[in-house]
């Protein structure tokens, strides 16, 4: 069993379908206490950081998927579920985040050249050569991103992807069964479904 943390800031159902279409029973849950037992978490977001943290402390869910992570326990965050797992972000302000890693997240360049944000499909450069989520799929996969934030974890080990948009920045990280991605498996076509499959697969 998948289950999809709901804080009112995911495209919740997506998530949910894509899992379900590699056959894999998921359920949305906005529980502390549902949470709490998950087999395998996801942790999606779409929107802002600031917004999302608040959401996750007022409905007391920042212990429990906190504990899910340190128990080295399956879990998936995606595009603002990477964010938060970082210290701070510096979107419209400075906010604090989850802190299970070291690090920040910054806004793409003023500077750059690309448009910000960046949309549509990209590639992926990997860091880690045996990462359990990336296995069958080709070395430079093409993935479906929307964001003009990413993370900057101190501790370069966690880098499992990297992807270029005028400047190298981290796309996947990655430690024992925790997994984390700027990009949006579940519009990521076959990719992602092989993505979400060997997650599903993840043994507990």
């Amino acid at each position: 069993m998948i289950t999809i943390v709901d804080y009112g800031m995911g495209n919740l159902r997506s998530v949910q379908k894509a899992c379900e279409k590699v056959g894999a029973e998921a359920r949305i849950v906005a529980d502390p206490d549902a949470i709490a037992v998950a087999d395998k978490l996801i942790l999606p977001g779409v929107g802002a950081f600031r917004d999302a943290i608040h959401e996750l402390r007022r409905l007391n869910l920042v212990e429990p998927i906190v504990e899910h992570i340190r128990r080295d326990r399956p879990f998936l965050g995606i595009c603002l579920g990477l964010q938060l797992l970082f210290d701070v972000s510096y979107e419209d302000g400075e906010w604090p985040g989850l802190g299970v890693f070291r690090g920040d997240v910054v806004r793409f360049p003023a500077d750059a050249v690309l448009k910000v944000p960046h949309m549509g499909w990209n590639t992926l450069r990997r860091e880690q050569t045996d990462v359990p989520l990336l296995r069958h799929l080709p070395e430079d996969a093409s993935v479906y991103f929307v964001h003009s934030y990413f993370v900057r974890p101190q501790d370069e080990s966690l880098i499992a992807a990297r992807t270029d948009y005028g400047t190298l920045f981290v796309s996947m990280i990655a430690r024992g069964r925790v997994f984390a991605t700027q990009f949006h498996p579940e519009k990521s076509q076959k990719t992602g479904v092989q993505l979400l499959r060997n997650f599903a697969e993840l043994t507990v």
